[in-house]
């Protein structure tokens, strides 16, 4: 591992602890006041820019990787991804909101919003590998969509994976509270301090922040380390699962099934919307692309194995928690810990609650990993300032980036409910897997200066029929649950325009390891179902969202959209120096 400069070439380390002005805003346009009046009054000009600008491969892979100036560590494995998939994905989803949705939404038929979610995560998880695969950095998402989409596309994800990180560790880290607090034998919510404030608001949570902080902790150290803890705590939490599923079938009652769907099909979906929160760690694999020795091996075994085998026992412990006990007695914040207590297995609350105790640990600790890997990327292309790009010399983890998630998730964390933070994380989660659905249709079916125009107005125009009826037969759903006649056009029309990608638009371009089967018929559902959970989502959920997206323009106007313009105007003229550095070597002859 050693220090980068831009160039490539080896430089004297500069310190990592820094704080000078230069590294949070070393673009032109924040040199002086004069320089971002400057930039501002370009901002129509450099928005164009931006829109239609659109990174690559090479870029994403060698020069971005340069500007943290020193390497990730290549040091995980197949094996070690595949235990990162279960630390990140088993935690919360499953031991918070299933008793959650299940007593307030779906009723027994939690086990069919389990499938629903888990078909259209899995058909994410293909995506993802194919990507993770190709272009193998720690951007996960934000480089995919970089490269495909253009750089807006890509800050606009930028900014809900941002919001997905930090509201999703402070989900999980609440979480943690609760099932400490039955582990402890007390009464609910008394391990947090109770405020006036606004009621969502109003349960203060000292412990979650404590819980960040360790968590974070770990994960600066060594990523290497970090596994071996996610080995440990994953094999316990896996003991306990077993334990869940055997007593809790032992323990099961046919009759508790009865009503099976007492919400009706929208409660369902709606519910599948919300648990989708529990499939959404995995993509936290693919930011660790990185630092695996062999990604072409190792990511589709890591991410598409943990996740097929997740998907099956989330479907068989949401099924023995509503045959075990009457869905609506179930407990919203410890569902499985007082459902074994009213079996009259008391003691086996504890082992249950010690186990939800380890997976959201592990939660937080990959959390930690893949978030801030996230962020580094966000911050090499400077949409965020660059000095959370740095990765430290010795631990060769990115310390800054790790930081900012933890302290800004701990913040919310303290004041904020669980369901006021699932419903924002599930509508960001989807919206991101939706655009990585469109930017893989987009790689395979278009290379710049290379696909002929005809063929990409024909792309253009398909794409927007698929998402278009989508959005169509979400909507239908929300205004009508029982209808059926708004699906005779909807459906058909995400159809052929699906069909018209696959007959009139030759693919472009053939993945060299590992593609994603059925194209496009697998990327086209997945934009469908993802739309489709997003509209099972309450309207607060949106409010919400609206507001943050908001809140990211705002930035991107007066921030992200000048120091990218930038820094790509930079690149540009030092490419076309060396250019013309070279062909004056050419020209002096030996």
């Amino acid at each position: 591992m050693g220090s980068m400069g831009e160039s490539g070439d080896d430089v004297q380390p500069r310190q990592y602890w820094r704080w000078s002005k230069n590294d949070f805003f070393p673009e032109e346009s924040f040199q002086n006041w004069g320089t971002y009046r400057s930039a501002l009054s370009q901002t129509c000009l450099r928005f164009k820019d931006r829109l239609i600008s659109r990174s690559n491969d090479v870029e994403e892979i060698g020069e971005l990787r340069k500007r943290s100036e020193n390497d990730m560590k290549r040091c995980l494995t197949w094996w070690d991804l595949i235990w990162f998939g279960f630390g990140s994905v088993i935690g919360a989803g499953i031991f918070v909101l299933t008793g959650q949705e299940a007593h307030d939404h779906a009723g027994p038929a939690i086990v069919l919003s389990y499938v629903a979610s888990g078909v259209s995560a899995m058909l994410s998880v293909f995506c993802y590998t194919e990507f993770a695969v190709e272009i193998p950095v720690a951007g996960g998402s934000f480089a995919y969509l970089r490269i495909e989409l253009g750089d807006f596309a890509a800050f606009i994800t930028a900014g809900n994976i941002l919001l997905e990180s930090v509201v999703g560790t402070a989900a999980v880290a609440r979480a943690w509270t609760s099932y400490f607090t039955a582990l402890l034998n007390r009464p609910h919510e008394s391990l947090r301090i109770h405020t006036n404030l606004t009621s969502g608001y109003n349960l203060l949570d000292p412990i979650a922040v404590a819980v960040l902080a360790i968590a974070a902790t770990i994960a600066m150290i060594s990523t290497r380390k970090t596994s071996y803890f996610n080995w440990i705590a994953s094999a316990i939490n896996t003991v306990v699962i077993i334990f869940v599923l055997i007593a809790g079938f032992a323990h099961a009652k046919t009759s508790n099934l009865k009503p099976f769907m007492p919400y009706g099909a929208k409660g369902v979906f709606q519910a599948a919307a919300i648990v989708y929160f529990a499939y959404g760690g995995f993509d936290n694999i693919a930011t660790m692309a990185e630092e695996t020795k062999n990604p072409a091996k190792d990511i589709p075994i890591g991410l598409l194995g943990s996740m097929s085998i997740i998907t099956v026992i989330y479907c068989l412990m949401a099924l023995s928690l509503v045959m075990m006990q009457k869905y609506t007695e179930i407990d919203r914040g410890a569902a499985y810990s007082l459902a074994f207590q009213s079996v009259g297995m008391k003691w086996a609350k504890y082992l249950v609650a010690l186990g939800a105790l380890k997976g959201m640990t592990t939660v937080l600790l990959v959390g930690a990993l893949g978030q801030a890997r996230y962020t580094t990327h966000i911050a090499r292309a400077h949409m965020i300032p660059p000095w959370f790009a740095l990765v430290h010399p010795k631990t060769g983890t990115p310390i800054n980036a790790t930081l900012l998630i933890t302290i800004s998730g701990a913040c919310i964390a303290f004041f904020s409910s669980l369901d006021i933070l699932a419903g924002l994380l599930s509508v960001s989660t989807l919206f991101i897997f939706m655009m990585m659905a469109v930017a893989l249709l987009v790689r395979r079916y278009y290379v710049r200066e290379t696909t002929p125009r005809i063929n990409l107005i024909k792309l253009v125009i398909f794409l927007l029929m698929i998402i278009s009826s989508s959005i169509a037969t979400s909507a239908y759903w929300g205004l009508n649950p029982n209808g059926w006649l708004g699906y005779t056009i909807t459906v058909p029309i995400w159809f052929l325009g699906t069909a018209g990608i696959s007959m009139f638009v030759p693919q472009q371009r053939t993945p060299k390891v590992w593609g994603v089967p059925l194209v496009p018929w697998f990327p086209s559902l997945s934009i469908a179902t993802n739309i489709f959970l997003m509209g099972s989502l309450g309207s607060q959920s949106f409010i919400r969202f609206g507001i943050c997206s908001l809140v990211m323009l705002l930035y991107y106007v007066f921030f992200g959209l000048h120091a990218t313009y930038d820094m790509a105007h930079q690149q540009e003229k030092l490419k076309s120096m060396k250019v013309d550095d070279d062909n004056k070597k050419q020209n002096a002859g030996p």
